[in-house]
């Protein structure tokens, strides 16, 4: 990546997105440990954690709730939401930030 402006919003977004994978991992082995009441709600930190981590993966997995079914009572969309990401960061993320650097050019 470049220096100047543009690079930095890459980084940006770059960040973002690897924040945003963490937090739907982060969420779905919290799922699976209240699930097998490993943990519980009651403790006032997993609870703060807990409603953390629905707020920031909510926006990205509601919408695809909504069109991908559960499978056996598994929820299929954080897997999908995962792998969506990977491929914006590795296919649509460099192409962006290459136009990104030539529209801003060494700002």
């Amino acid at each position: 990546m470049g220096g100047g402006i543009a690079g930095f919003i890459c980084f940006l977004v770059e960040t973002a997105f690897r924040f945003l994978w963490l937090a739907i991992i982060a969420s779905v082995i919290m799922s699976w440990l209240f699930a097998f009441d490993v943990i519980n709600y009651r403790n006032r930190f997993v609870a703060q954690l807990a409603g953390f981590l629905d707020a920031v993966t909510a926006p990205v997995l509601a919408p695809l709730r909504s069109v991908i079914p559960s499978i056996g009572g598994f929820d299929l969309s954080p897997l999908i939401a995962l792998v969506l990401i990977s491929g914006i960061q590795s296919y649509i993320l460099p192409m962006s930030c290459q136009a990104l650097y030539s529209l801003l050019g060494g700002i």
